[in-house]
Protein backbone atom coordinates (compact mmCIF):
# COMPACT_ATOMS: atom_id res chain seq x y z
CA UNK A 1 0.00 0.00 0.00
CA UNK A 2 1.46 3.45 -1.35
CA UNK A 3 -0.95 5.62 -1.80
CA UNK A 4 0.71 8.15 1.07
CA UNK A 5 3.19 11.23 -0.31
CA UNK A 6 4.82 13.45 2.28
CA UNK A 7 4.36 16.44 0.14
CA UNK A 8 0.70 16.86 0.86
CA UNK A 9 1.89 17.35 4.70
CA UNK A 10 4.80 19.08 4.18
CA UNK A 11 6.40 21.61 6.77
CA UNK A 12 3.21 21.08 9.15
CA UNK A 13 3.05 20.79 12.96
CA UNK A 14 4.17 17.32 13.20
CA UNK A 15 7.15 17.99 10.63
CA UNK A 16 8.27 20.85 12.70
CA UNK A 17 8.72 18.98 16.29
CA UNK A 18 10.01 15.77 14.37
CA UNK A 19 12.91 17.57 12.33
CA UNK A 20 13.61 19.85 15.17
CA UNK A 21 14.68 16.54 17.84
CA UNK A 22 16.00 14.91 14.83
CA UNK A 23 18.30 17.91 13.90
CA UNK A 24 19.24 18.00 18.16
CA UNK A 25 20.13 13.88 17.59
CA UNK A 26 22.53 14.94 14.58
CA UNK A 27 24.25 17.78 16.14
CA UNK A 28 24.90 15.88 19.56
CA UNK A 29 26.63 13.30 17.61
CA UNK A 30 28.68 15.55 15.69
CA UNK A 31 30.08 16.71 18.81
CA UNK A 32 32.06 13.75 19.16
CA UNK A 33 35.01 13.11 16.39
CA UNK A 34 34.40 9.60 15.74
CA UNK A 35 32.05 8.54 12.67
CA UNK A 36 27.96 7.53 12.99
CA UNK A 37 25.72 6.11 10.75
CA UNK A 38 22.28 7.28 10.47
CA UNK A 39 19.48 4.77 8.81
CA UNK A 40 16.40 6.57 8.10
CA UNK A 41 13.42 3.97 7.36
CA UNK A 42 10.60 6.25 5.52
CA UNK A 43 12.49 8.77 3.67
CA UNK A 44 10.29 10.08 1.21
CA UNK A 45 11.44 12.91 -1.78
CA UNK A 46 13.78 14.24 1.07
CA UNK A 47 12.76 17.88 -0.53
CA UNK A 48 9.61 19.98 -0.96
CA UNK A 49 8.50 22.63 -3.28
CA UNK A 50 5.48 24.76 -0.82
CA UNK A 51 3.93 25.91 -4.46
CA UNK A 52 3.57 22.54 -5.80
CA UNK A 53 0.03 21.37 -6.16
CA UNK A 54 0.20 18.85 -4.02
CA UNK A 55 1.15 21.08 -1.06
CA UNK A 56 -1.13 23.94 -1.71
CA UNK A 57 -3.78 21.37 -2.10
CA UNK A 58 -3.76 21.34 2.10
CA UNK A 59 -1.35 24.22 2.46
CA UNK A 60 -0.33 22.68 5.83
CA UNK A 61 2.65 23.99 6.31
CA UNK A 62 0.82 27.32 6.89
CA UNK A 63 -0.56 26.13 10.34
CA UNK A 64 3.36 24.91 10.73
CA UNK A 65 6.80 26.23 9.95
CA UNK A 66 5.44 29.06 8.10
CA UNK A 67 4.05 30.33 12.07
CA UNK A 68 7.61 30.12 13.04
CA UNK A 69 8.77 32.49 10.97
CA UNK A 70 6.82 35.09 12.34
CA UNK A 71 8.12 35.22 15.97
CA UNK A 72 11.09 36.36 17.77
CA UNK A 73 12.81 35.66 20.39
CA UNK A 74 12.79 31.38 19.29
CA UNK A 75 14.18 28.83 21.90
CA UNK A 76 17.83 27.85 20.46
CA UNK A 77 16.39 24.73 18.71
CA UNK A 78 14.18 26.47 17.07
CA UNK A 79 16.45 28.73 16.04
CA UNK A 80 18.50 26.64 14.48
CA UNK A 81 15.94 24.53 12.76
CA UNK A 82 14.72 27.98 10.95
CA UNK A 83 18.30 28.72 10.51
CA UNK A 84 18.44 25.91 8.38
CA UNK A 85 15.40 26.85 6.18
CA UNK A 86 16.24 29.86 5.47
CA UNK A 87 19.78 29.13 4.48
CA UNK A 88 18.09 26.38 1.92
CA UNK A 89 16.02 28.86 0.88
CA UNK A 90 18.32 31.51 0.43
CA UNK A 91 16.38 34.27 2.08
CA UNK A 92 13.35 35.02 4.27
CA UNK A 93 10.90 33.63 1.88
CA UNK A 94 9.71 29.91 2.15
CA UNK A 95 9.58 28.24 -0.64
CA UNK A 96 11.31 24.71 -0.01
CA UNK A 97 10.83 22.37 3.13
CA UNK A 98 13.75 20.37 3.95
CA UNK A 99 12.72 16.22 4.81
CA UNK A 100 14.90 14.03 7.05
CA UNK A 101 17.33 13.23 4.37
CA UNK A 102 18.07 16.46 3.59
CA UNK A 103 19.00 17.78 7.11
CA UNK A 104 20.95 14.44 7.37
CA UNK A 105 22.85 15.23 4.68
CA UNK A 106 23.90 18.25 5.91
CA UNK A 107 24.94 17.27 9.20
CA UNK A 108 26.95 14.29 8.06
CA UNK A 109 30.48 15.01 8.07
CA UNK A 110 33.37 12.90 5.49
CA UNK A 111 33.42 9.95 8.10
CA UNK A 112 29.80 9.42 8.52
CA UNK A 113 27.21 6.95 6.43
CA UNK A 114 23.66 6.98 6.22
CA UNK A 115 21.55 4.37 4.96
CA UNK A 116 18.39 6.40 3.59
CA UNK A 117 14.72 4.27 2.52
CA UNK A 118 12.00 5.10 0.35
CA UNK A 119 9.48 2.61 -1.37
CA UNK A 120 7.18 5.04 -3.33
CA UNK A 121 7.81 5.10 -6.78
CA UNK A 122 7.22 8.18 -7.83
CA UNK A 123 9.57 9.60 -4.18
CA UNK A 124 12.01 7.58 -5.09
CA UNK A 125 13.58 9.08 -7.95
CA UNK A 126 12.68 12.74 -5.94
CA UNK A 127 14.85 11.64 -3.21
CA UNK A 128 17.87 10.76 -5.41
CA UNK A 129 17.85 14.04 -7.00
CA UNK A 130 17.92 15.73 -3.61
CA UNK A 131 20.50 13.70 -2.51
CA UNK A 132 22.28 15.04 -5.84
CA UNK A 133 21.02 18.71 -5.11
CA UNK A 134 23.03 18.04 -1.92
CA UNK A 135 26.34 17.43 -3.27
CA UNK A 136 26.49 13.78 -1.31
CA UNK A 137 28.78 11.25 -1.65
CA UNK A 138 26.59 7.79 -3.15
CA UNK A 139 29.31 5.93 -1.21
CA UNK A 140 28.73 7.82 1.61
CA UNK A 141 25.49 8.70 2.02
CA UNK A 142 22.65 5.92 -0.41
CA UNK A 143 19.01 6.20 -1.12
CA UNK A 144 17.71 2.65 -0.82
CA UNK A 145 14.07 1.57 -2.97
CA UNK A 146 14.12 -1.24 0.27
CA UNK A 147 11.67 -1.84 3.16
CA UNK A 148 13.26 0.92 5.47
CA UNK A 149 11.89 -1.70 8.55
CA UNK A 150 13.85 -4.91 7.10
CA UNK A 151 17.02 -2.70 5.70
CA UNK A 152 17.24 -1.30 9.72
CA UNK A 153 17.63 -4.77 11.18
CA UNK A 154 20.10 -6.05 8.09
CA UNK A 155 22.23 -2.72 9.26
CA UNK A 156 22.84 -3.64 12.34
CA UNK A 157 25.01 -3.12 14.09
CA UNK A 158 27.36 -0.78 12.58
CA UNK A 159 30.68 -0.73 12.18
CA UNK A 160 30.83 2.73 14.04
CA UNK A 161 29.36 1.47 16.90
CA UNK A 162 27.59 5.18 16.90
CA UNK A 163 24.32 6.14 15.23
CA UNK A 164 20.65 7.46 14.85
CA UNK A 165 17.78 5.62 13.64
CA UNK A 166 14.71 7.87 12.46
CA UNK A 167 11.48 5.54 12.09
CA UNK A 168 8.58 7.72 10.54
CA UNK A 169 6.45 5.29 8.01
CA UNK A 170 2.99 6.85 7.43
CA UNK A 171 0.92 4.57 9.75
CA UNK A 172 -1.54 4.24 6.58
CA UNK A 173 -0.86 0.73 7.25
CA UNK A 174 -2.74 0.36 10.71
CA UNK A 175 -0.47 -2.79 11.76
CA UNK A 176 2.98 -0.35 11.83
CA UNK A 177 1.62 0.80 15.12
CA UNK A 178 2.32 -2.33 16.71
CA UNK A 179 5.25 -3.35 13.64
CA UNK A 180 7.11 -0.28 15.05
CA UNK A 181 7.74 -1.70 18.37
CA UNK A 182 8.28 -4.98 17.52
CA UNK A 183 11.21 -3.62 14.65
CA UNK A 184 12.64 -1.53 17.55
CA UNK A 185 12.84 -4.48 19.93
CA UNK A 186 14.65 -6.48 16.98
CA UNK A 187 17.20 -3.54 16.58
CA UNK A 188 17.51 -2.17 20.28
CA UNK A 189 19.03 -5.98 20.62
CA UNK A 190 21.63 -5.56 18.13
CA UNK A 191 22.64 -2.03 18.82
CA UNK A 192 21.89 -1.03 22.36
CA UNK A 193 24.05 1.85 22.60
CA UNK A 194 22.26 3.66 19.22
CA UNK A 195 19.51 6.50 19.26
CA UNK A 196 16.14 5.98 17.94
CA UNK A 197 13.41 8.63 17.41
CA UNK A 198 10.43 6.96 16.73
CA UNK A 199 7.29 9.42 15.40
CA UNK A 200 4.06 8.91 15.71
CA UNK A 201 0.94 10.42 14.85
CA UNK A 202 -2.20 11.05 17.27
CA UNK A 203 -5.94 9.97 15.47
CA UNK A 204 -6.73 7.41 17.57
CA UNK A 205 -4.74 7.58 21.11
CA UNK A 206 -5.56 4.19 22.41
CA UNK A 207 -2.96 3.25 19.57
CA UNK A 208 -0.54 5.69 21.57
CA UNK A 209 -1.38 3.91 24.55
CA UNK A 210 -0.47 0.33 23.38
CA UNK A 211 2.35 1.82 21.55
CA UNK A 212 3.54 2.85 24.89
CA UNK A 213 2.88 -0.58 26.75
CA UNK A 214 4.96 -2.27 24.45
CA UNK A 215 7.67 0.03 24.85
CA UNK A 216 7.53 -0.34 28.68
CA UNK A 217 7.44 -3.98 28.21
CA UNK A 218 10.19 -4.24 25.74
CA UNK A 219 13.73 -4.10 28.38
CA UNK A 220 14.28 -1.30 26.59
CA UNK A 221 15.83 1.52 28.65
CA UNK A 222 16.14 5.71 28.56
CA UNK A 223 13.16 6.08 26.62
CA UNK A 224 11.30 10.03 26.23
CA UNK A 225 8.05 10.74 24.74
CA UNK A 226 7.86 14.54 23.55
CA UNK A 227 4.37 15.92 21.88
CA UNK A 228 3.10 18.55 20.85
CA UNK A 229 -0.96 18.71 20.21
CA UNK A 230 -2.90 21.00 18.17
CA UNK A 231 -6.25 20.34 20.11
CA UNK A 232 -7.33 17.91 22.77
CA UNK A 233 -8.16 14.87 22.40
CA UNK A 234 -11.88 15.40 23.61
CA UNK A 235 -12.45 17.81 20.95
CA UNK A 236 -10.83 15.24 18.51
CA UNK A 237 -13.61 12.63 19.35
CA UNK A 238 -16.31 15.41 19.55
CA UNK A 239 -15.40 16.52 15.51
CA UNK A 240 -14.50 13.53 14.33
CA UNK A 241 -11.45 15.23 12.34
CA UNK A 242 -8.18 13.74 12.10
CA UNK A 243 -4.67 14.00 13.59
CA UNK A 244 -4.23 16.75 16.98
CA UNK A 245 -1.14 15.91 17.99
CA UNK A 246 2.01 14.01 16.65
CA UNK A 247 4.71 13.14 18.85
CA UNK A 248 7.96 11.23 18.97
CA UNK A 249 9.33 8.49 21.59
CA UNK A 250 13.39 8.96 21.89
CA UNK A 251 15.79 6.46 23.02
CA UNK A 252 18.45 6.90 23.93
CA UNK A 253 18.51 10.49 23.84
CA UNK A 254 20.95 13.09 24.00
CA UNK A 255 21.94 13.58 27.43
CA UNK A 256 20.26 17.60 26.53
CA UNK A 257 17.39 16.95 24.58
CA UNK A 258 15.23 16.78 27.99
CA UNK A 259 16.02 20.02 28.91
CA UNK A 260 15.90 21.74 25.36
CA UNK A 261 11.80 20.25 24.96
CA UNK A 262 10.91 21.74 28.42
CA UNK A 263 11.53 24.82 26.82
CA UNK A 264 10.93 24.37 23.25
CA UNK A 265 7.92 22.51 23.56
CA UNK A 266 5.64 25.10 25.44
CA UNK A 267 6.82 28.19 22.72
CA UNK A 268 5.97 25.69 19.77
CA UNK A 269 2.19 25.13 21.67
CA UNK A 270 1.79 28.18 21.83
CA UNK A 271 3.22 29.53 18.54
CA UNK A 272 1.67 27.38 16.30
CA UNK A 273 -2.07 26.53 18.24
CA UNK A 274 -2.46 29.31 20.68
CA UNK A 275 -4.63 28.30 23.20
CA UNK A 276 -5.52 25.10 22.07
CA UNK A 277 -1.81 24.39 22.12
CA UNK A 278 -0.79 21.44 24.42
CA UNK A 279 2.32 19.77 25.26
CA UNK A 280 3.66 16.95 26.71
CA UNK A 281 7.48 16.02 27.83
CA UNK A 282 8.07 13.01 30.18
CA UNK A 283 10.46 9.92 30.48
CA UNK A 284 8.93 7.13 30.22
CA UNK A 285 11.59 4.52 31.30
CA UNK A 286 14.80 5.83 32.99
CA UNK A 287 18.39 4.91 32.37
Amino acid sequence: MLSYRHVYHAGNYADVLKHIVWQQVLLHLNRKDKPYCVVDTHSGAGMYQLAAAEAQKTAEYQDGVAKLFARGDMPDTVAEYVAAITELNGGDALSYYPGSPWLTAQALRDADRAWLCELHPQDFPLLLQTLRDAGTHPRRVKALKEDGFQTLIAKLPPAEKRGAVLIDPSYEIKADYQRVIEVVKQAYKRFATGTYVLWYPVVDRRRIKQMIAGLMDSNIRNIHQFELAIQSDSRQAQSGSGMTASGVFVINPPWTLAAQMQQTLPWLAESIAGIDGRWLCEELVPE
